[in-house]
């Protein structure tokens, strides 16, 4: 499924530059309207800000503030279809909102909660509701001076295994994805797009023909236009970087928490993995290149210790913290002043001057399927052979659990893999879903046991079939098993990855 180089006399429909979530579900759409697709990443698929971001399916609350209207409704709807496409790796959660009145009054939390309750259908989460936090059970982590409250639902997701099924489902429609691949340059010839790519593991160049380009970079989609494509664009993207941090559970329960700051941002403070509790997130503009992994600063880390210890009993500092990540949000520029403010619409320019190129500003997780349909859709009168769109009613790969029920499903697995560890077998259904037995058999021969819930056999079937090269690959994007091992496991992880090479 790694896919090879394509021949230089072939031309394809659509190369796609970058492997992030926008990328990756663009592919998805296109190879299932049969279109010929290559597409290209630097890197590996989701190793910027699409694994970097707060893991949420949602509408967005408070974009309602900036009267993103339009966003909140697709976002609202998108959840829906998000759900039922990958209950494996999307699942419902309760937020819960201390209120305190100094930030938003109370009427403006009830409105708010009544656009999001009915701006779109939503059969699947139940309605808002207003919670006495001095008496229900969601109350007791919290100090006592937070006695009201509300509670609203979104869905959790595995933002980095969203990226890598669509890239698995494009593949298996007959894409080609070509990871550690960098685009060098494009030039347009009469009728085409003619590509020169590099492979960054062997230095190995070659030549893509394309009837058009969609340019997916994220945070690099103007050093894309002008660096490698030689075209001046008129958008313009402004980066926002944000960080997280993750630490032993501060409450027991399933259920999330959104703090209002004093500077009226938000927090969320939310189950993860098992035994920790993340953190974030901030906004900071960020001035420097987005090459490059970013930190979460001291200040950063501070700040989000700050915030949490002015709601609940229990407190935490950057000694708790067990890890923490940070990613460049790569935000269409709509010259707000405050960085939180920014729009996370997006926008697609479409340069139809020769062979079509179309470049996406901004976006977010939640909406990437519709920023798919809407990019193929300004691409149909250059592409007249192009299927419509069908993303919406069709499962991501192990996303096809009977009826949804994804407890009935792992409680059927841990019963067939009665020799493993429950809490491993079922951590693998959160990641595979009905493709566990692709990575486990019979369960009798799962090879060698690093730790962490992760065997031998899962680290071949994602070297196999995701495109996994590299530990950190493995560790911390296809899975979070790095969180739940030692040093000596993970570095284990990386000999054996290395071997593999």
């Amino acid at each position: 499924m790694t896919g090879a180089m394509t021949s230089g006399q072939d031309i394809h429909d659509l190369l796609i530059i970058g492997g992030g979530i926008n990328g990756c579900g663009i592919a998805c759409d296109a190879a299932g309207r049969r279109l010929g697709v290559v597409l290209v990443e630097q890197d590996d698929l989701a190793s910027a800000t699409s694994s970097a971001s707060s893991k949420l399916i949602h509408g967005g609350l408070r974009y309602l503030e900036y009267y993103q209207f339009r966003l909140v409704r697709e976002a609202l709807a998108e959840r829906e279809v998000l759900l039922g496409k990958a209950p494996h790796i999307i699942r419902p959660l309760r937020f819960v909102l201390p209120h305190q009145n100094q930030v938003r009054p109370a009427w403006m939390i009830r409105l708010g909660l009544f656009l999001y309750d009915h701006l779109a259908p939503h059969q699947q989460l139940p309605d808002s509701e207003g919670v006495d936090l001095s008496t229900h059970a969601w109350g007791a982590p919290l100090t006592k001076s937070n006695r009201r409250g509300f509670a609203y639902s979104d869905c959790w997701a595995d933002d980095a295994r969203l990226v890598v099924l669509n890239a698995m489902q494009a593949a298996e429609k007959g894409a080609t994805i070509l990871t550690r691949t960098r685009l060098l340059e494009a030039e347009r010839q009469q009728e085409h797009w003619q590509a020169t790519v590099e492979d960054r593991r062997t230095g190995e160049t070659k030549t893509i023909k394309a009837h058009a380009i969609i340019n997916a970079a994220g945070p690099w989609v103007e050093e894309v236009l002008s660096g490698r494509l030689g075209v001046t664009g008129k958008r313009k993207i402004r980066l926002v970087k944000g960080s997280h941090i993750v630490v032993p559970k501060m409450y027991d329960g399933d259920h999330a928490y959104i703090l209002q700051l004093a500077d009226k941002r938000v927090v969320f403070a939310m189950p993860f993995e098992t035994g920790f509790t993340l953190i974030g997130t901030t906004d900071l503009s960020w001035q420097g290149a987005p090459a490059g992994e970013p930190e979460p600063t001291a200040n950063e880390v501070t700040y989000l210790c700050d915030a949490v210890n002015g709601f609940f009993e229990k407190s935490v500092s950057a000694d708790d913290v067990v890890w923490s990540f940070s990613g460049v949000r790569p935000l269409f520029d709509d010259r707000s002043g405050n960085p939180s403010a920014v729009t996370r619409d997006y926008v697609l320019d479409l340069d139809a001057s020769g062979p079509p190129l179309l470049s996406v500003f901004g976006g977010k997780i939640t909406t990437y399927r519709r920023l798919a349909e809407h990019a193929l859709d300004q691409l149909k009168t250059f592409l007249p052979g192009m299927r419509g769109s069908w993303t919406a009613d069709a499962s991501l790969p192990g996303g096809d659990i009977p009826s949804g029920d994804f407890a009935a499903f792992t409680a059927a697995m841990t019963s067939r893999y009665d020799n493993l560890d429950t809490a491993t077998v079922a951590s693998i259904c959160r990641r595979h879903g009905s493709h566990i037995p692709d990575v486990l058999g019979d369960g009798k021969n799962t090879g060698q046991d690093f730790g962490g819930g992760l065997f031998s056999c899962e680290i071949d079937y994602l070297i196999d079939h995701e495109w996994a090269i590299t530990a950190e690959d493995v560790l911390w994007r296809r899975t979070k098993a790095g969180l739940h091992m030692t040093g000596d496991e993970r570095k284990a992880v990386e000999t054996y990855m290395m071997q593999k090479s």
